[in-house]
């Protein structure tokens, strides 16, 4: 027999004729071993465990193990104690869905509250609004220029102004890394359309809202000392209260 081909060849085609070979192999016992058993006599299957769940052998230990449940498709009627009662499936499993992980990402409410149809207090768009990252870095502040509602995946898109260019930026709403989401101003007037893609225009684009931010911080500094101031008052006069009863 002449070997010079079979040398001359690379040994990754060597290994992959070999490996087909050994695929065909176990291919064609298969094949022999379930014509065998067709041949033979039926036999009754096992009866089912208690927990109604498939048994097979594991090859490498010899062992029972369950595969996995069976529910039986019988007419409706009093069904035994074992057996498993599935519950219906929900008309949109899709909302569902959507709806638990909302509950489980947004406990308060709070943020669902803050981008919903029904408040009349929620962000619209036109907006001035300020995006908190959890990862730190400087806060986001931009016009709201649309709202995309899709359950879980709820997003704001806010236009600004980085080093005089104009940036938009996507935010998830239930995302754990924004830390909040905050009204820095009101649009004076509700807008007519559903995502202001004309501020992209030059002569409707709004530039930078640093200032808005700025007088909006301003504002919360003096409500904060104003409060602060107070609550120092109260303390104090309580303070004197308490000598003079003494």
């Amino acid at each position: 027999m002449n070997l010079t081909p079979f040398t001359r060849r690379p040994l990754g085609c060597l290994k992959t004729s070999l490996r087909q070979a050994r695929q065909q192999r176990l291919l064609f016992r298969r094949t022999l071993a379930t014509a065998a058993e067709s041949t033979t006599p039926a036999h009754t299957p096992p009866a089912l465990p208690d927990h109604n769940f498939f048994t097979v052998t594991d090859p490498k230990t010899k062992k029972l193990r369950t595969a996995f449940a069976v529910y039986s498709n019988t007419a409706p009627g009093p069904t035994p104690s074992s057996a498993p009662v599935l519950a219906p499936a929900p008309k949109n499993a899709l909302a569902s869905l959507h709806a638990a992980q909302i509950a489980r990402m947004d406990p308060t409410g709070a943020r669902t509250a803050l981008f919903s149809k029904a408040n009349r207090d929620s962000a619209r768009v036109g907006d001035v609004l300020m995006v908190t990252h959890r990862r730190g870095g400087e806060p986001f502040a931009g016009v709201l220029m649309s709202i995309r509602r899709a359950g879980i995946d709820t997003a704001i898109l806010l236009r600004g102004q980085l080093t005089r260019l104009g940036v938009e930026m996507w935010f998830k709403v239930y995302n754990k890394n924004v830390a909040g989401v905050e009204i820095v101003r009101r649009r004076p007037k509700r807008a007519r359309r559903a995502r202001l893609t004309y501020l992209r225009q030059p002569k409707h684009d709004m530039g930078s809202v640093d200032h808005y931010v700025a007088a909006w911080r301003k504002s919360r500094n003096v409500m904060t000392t104003k409060v602060g101031a107070a609550a120092k008052a109260a303390g104090k006069a309580a303070g004197a209260k308490a000598k003079g009863k003494k």
